[in-house]
């Protein structure tokens, strides 16, 4: 693929490996760990299948994830510094994560070696298959011919549109990472409430509650219908997507079921991809999270020509 510049995301994008292969985008992994002291880099030491594996084994042990190193996006930037490609790297919310400080601390180091280099680092605002979207968008606009400055410009505008509407199988793993004090407040101790999430520029925010799984992905569901019904763009200008967790029969399920309800109030939708959550988020949702990822196109027919 002839290149004007090169796309790099942290391994929270969660797009599979095929895809990240044929979109010529490069991955930084984060790393996980059951133990605390022995981390695993996401994808090339532990799969994911295998992490909510072990998930659903151990129940009670509760995994922990950590960021890529400065030295890890120095390794992933210095080949294209040294072949003069411009990148742009896509990094999770900050909100969640220091991995945008470390490729922010990692590109000051490779231009000190190579001062023309041009790298530029985005905050997503955004993460997991949410993330993944956006940074497919970024390929569509690179493999459209759009400038590097107008790919960045781009970037830039759409990031706001990025809304994740999900749930999870219950509080626990939520509870014990210390993310949700409002989503955790509004379920309280119930049981089998659990609770529906919104997140919206890198925070996360609750949306409601249900007790039972039928309840809560029909929540989402909605949430995902009153989003549409109040842009003033069509679905066609949007980057749709499921992602699910452990189960993958549950995740395609729930997808044929969303692409159903959206076709019967007549939207123009044929198909919704679905994408398996990575262990980034997994080790806060535990291993059921399931919902929608919507973002604005990088290019679509409301854009002036």
């Amino acid at each position: 693929m002839n290149e004007a510049f090169h796309i790099i995301s942290d391994g929270s994008c969660d797009l599979p490996v095929e895809l990240i292969q044929e979109k010529n985008i490069t991955v930084v992994p984060f790393y996980v760990s059951f133990d605390d002291k022995h981390y695993l880099k996401e994808n090339v030491e532990i799969g994911i299948r295998d992490f909510y594996q072990q998930m659903v084994d151990r129940k009670g042990v509760y995994p922990k994830s950590s960021m890529p190193s400065i030295h890890d996006y120095e390794e992933a930037f210095l080949p294209f510094a040294k072949a003069g490609m411009p990148v742009i790297c896509i990094c999770i919310t900050t909100k969640f994560s220091g991995s945008m400080q470390s490729a922010l601390n990692a590109r000051a180091l490779v231009l000190e070696k190579y001062p023309q280099a041009e790298i530029t680092v985005i905050d997503a605002t955004i993460n997991t298959v949410l993330q993944g979207q956006y940074v497919l968008e970024a390929a569509a606009l690179r493999d459209s011919g759009v400038s590097y400055e107008g790919t960045v410009s781009r970037l830039e505008k759409i990031k706001s549109t990025g809304r994740i509407f999900f749930t999870v199988g219950n509080m626990e793993y939520l509870k014990h990472g210390g993310r949700i004090g409002k989503v955790a407040a509004l379920a309280g101790g119930v049981l089998d409430i659990r609770p529906v999430i919104t997140l919206k520029q890198g925070e996360i925010f609750p949306s409601g509650i249900g007790r039972g799984r039928r309840r809560t992905t029909q929540k989402a569901l909605e949430l995902l219908l009153e989003y549409l019904e109040e842009s003033s763009l069509g679905i066609e200008c949007y980057s749709l997507a499921v992602g699910y967790g452990y189960d993958y029969e549950e995740g395609i399920s729930f997808r044929d079921h969303a692409l159903s309800v959206l076709q019967e109030k007549g939207y123009a939708i044929k198909e919704i991809p679905v994408y398996q959550i990575g262990a980034t988020i997994g080790v806060h949702t535990g291993p059921y999270p399931l919902g929608f990822g919507i973002i604005e196109k990088g290019i679509h027919p409301s854009l002036p020509s």
